[in-house]
């Protein structure tokens, strides 16, 4: 095991770097509140795409498909996982360019909810947006902990405090800008990093072949793409990932930043590219810790750091920290600036012509306080793939009624309302992680079906989407989606009366069900 001392040395160093590279770049760039938040049309194709692997592969990638791998199905769990985290990617190559179309100013997704459905669904999806921007920081923070508790066995609180300050220091400085920039730098450093760790494990455990072999003969199920319960998984997780990445606030900073929708579309299609074979290299080590019988004190959430102890000499796992360390950042920093940014859109509205060192203080402030939050989460160590599975469960349940409305002008504020609510109703009693405490609760708890992730995640989805679609196909009214652009501002440019064009759902000019009757 490497000394505790000389890993933390190792990790100063690299967040020391990196903090450096982001106040460097982004000093003078800051000259408003929107470029702080929104880095609006500045980033081109190559840049986006760097940002978005950076930023969604945070280091959960070492992690949660290892964990699948193990734990949920093997090869065809690991596919399953790689497959998933793709599919978010290439539905914002659609939902990008719509978004710049209705929205050419925009900032946030709640901004968008608020415009096209109006507050109650706002306040929902508010609720939703926070939480799983909360939990993804928190697992990066778990992840980072494990991390340096498996390889030098540093106190968990240690960690994340280091980690948290670091991260905090640039991003509340250089805001969007930083986490861009940064973003590309440390693409640049972690793909190769993690193609050159993967293949020194593999040579240190004696080549593909003898792995290959040494699998099959402890367990073929692992290796079998057919293998029902990784099948399964794999089902599961497409529709996990997917509902829950369209409520990453960051995703939606970065096709705003984007240049053009032509950035944007060739952006996310190279990201997703990139994705796959790194969830899917990242998810063998699962495999492979399994197949070598290398977890038995072990819990499955740490089988690529087991491996590695098991493949690398001491000082090669010095390059497994700063990959960590380097994921960590590059997606902590994405998360506190998106929830920055949701402050500062949803401030702006409430407040009475805010300036903007008043809304920049909120955000900075409110940053740290969820920052703090994800910190303390972290040193309970628990597992990174449930922390996901709770907040996809969130998006699962939401997202195609919350989608719809960008492109259907019948789709209602109660239809998308009550499609979400009665698809995570149908989720929760489903998911195994709450099911014990559920079947616990008097007369409701024996009513409860068996527990089920495949039931959780397809019945939330599919329940959420038929009552949304019901409701709008049956909806008298439409709303004009080239109204849009009316209910979002620049934040440098604040209106004086606190709100946008329509600020509440008994605005005359917004039915109760989300439906327009001004003609713009």
């Amino acid at each position: 095991m490497v000394g505790g001392a000389f890993a933390l040395g190792v990790t100063v160093l690299t967040l020391a770097a990196v903090t450096a590279a982001g106040l460097l770049y982004s000093r003078g760039r800051i000259g408003s509140v929107e470029d702080y938040v929104s880095a609006r049309n500045s980033a081109g194709a190559g840049s986006t795409a760097a940002t978005l692997v950076a930023s969604g592969m945070g280091a959960w990638i070492l992690f949660s498909p290892a964990e699948a791998g193990a734990a949920f199905g093997g090869l065809a769990a690991v596919v399953g996982y790689a497959v998933g985290s793709a599919v978010p990617l290439l539905l914002f190559v659609s939902v990008g360019p719509r978004l710049r179309e209705h929205l050419p100013g925009g900032h946030s997704l709640t901004e968008y909810v608020y415009a096209r459905y109006g507050a109650r669904m706002y306040g929902y999806v508010l609720v939703i947006t926070a939480f799983y921007l909360f939990v993804f920081l928190a697992a990066e923070m778990t992840a980072v902990v494990n991390a340096l508790s498996v390889v030098a066995d540093v106190p968990a609180w240690l960690t994340a405090g280091i980690v948290g300050a670091f991260v905090l220091v640039y991003t509340g400085y250089g805001g969007l800008v930083a986490s861009i920039f940064t973003d590309t730098l440390q693409t640049l450093v972690v793909l190769p990093l993690l193609a050159v760790s993967v293949a020194a494990v593999v040579v240190g455990l004696g080549g593909a072949t003898g792995l290959h072999g040494a699998v099959v003969a402890t367990n073929p199920d692992l290796l079998d793409p057919t293998f029902l319960p990784g099948v399964a998984f794999g089902a599961y997780v497409v529709i996990a990932v997917a509902g829950a990445n369209v409520f990453n606030q960051g995703q939606w900073q970065r096709v705003f930043a984007a240049e053009s929708d032509a950035a944007v579309r060739r952006g996310f299609v190279l990201a997703a590219v990139a994705v796959v074979p790194m969830v899917l290299l990242a998810g063998l080590f699962g495999v492979v810790a399994a197949g070598l019988g290398l977890l038995d004190a072990a819990a499955p959430s740490v089988a690529f750091f087991v491996v590695v102890a098991a493949a690398l000499p001491e000082w090669a796992t010095l390059g497994v920290v700063v990959l960590v360390v380097l994921l960590v950042t590059s997606t902590a920093d994405t998360l506190c600036n998106a929830l920055a940014s949701v402050v500062t859109v949803d401030l702006s509205r409430l407040l009475d012509d805010p300036s903007a060192g008043t809304l920049q203080r909120a955000a900075r402030g409110l940053t740290v306080v969820v920052a703090v939050g994800a910190v303390a989460v972290s040193a309970r160590g628990y597992s990174v793939l449930e922390l996901f599975l709770l907040a996809d469960l969130l998006g699962a349940a939401t997202f195609i009624p919350f989608l719809h409305g960008l492109y259907s002008g019948r789709a209602t504020e109660s239809g998308a309302l009550s499609g979400s609510v009665a698809g995570l109703a149908v989720g929760l009693a489903y998911f195994p992680t709450l099911h014990g405490v559920a079947t616990s609760v008097p007369v409701v708890g024996p009513l409860l079906p068996g527990a089920s992730f495949v039931h959780a995640f397809g019945g939330a989805a599919g329940v959420s989407a038929a009552v949304s679609l019901v409701a709008a196909l049956t909806a008298d009214d439409r709303f004009d989606l080239e109204t849009l652009e009316a209910d979002v501002r620049s934040l440098d440019d604040p209106v004086t009366d606190g709100g946008s064009v329509r600020v509440a759902a008994g605005d005359p000019g917004r039915r109760a069900d989300g439906g327009s009757e001004v003609d713009r």
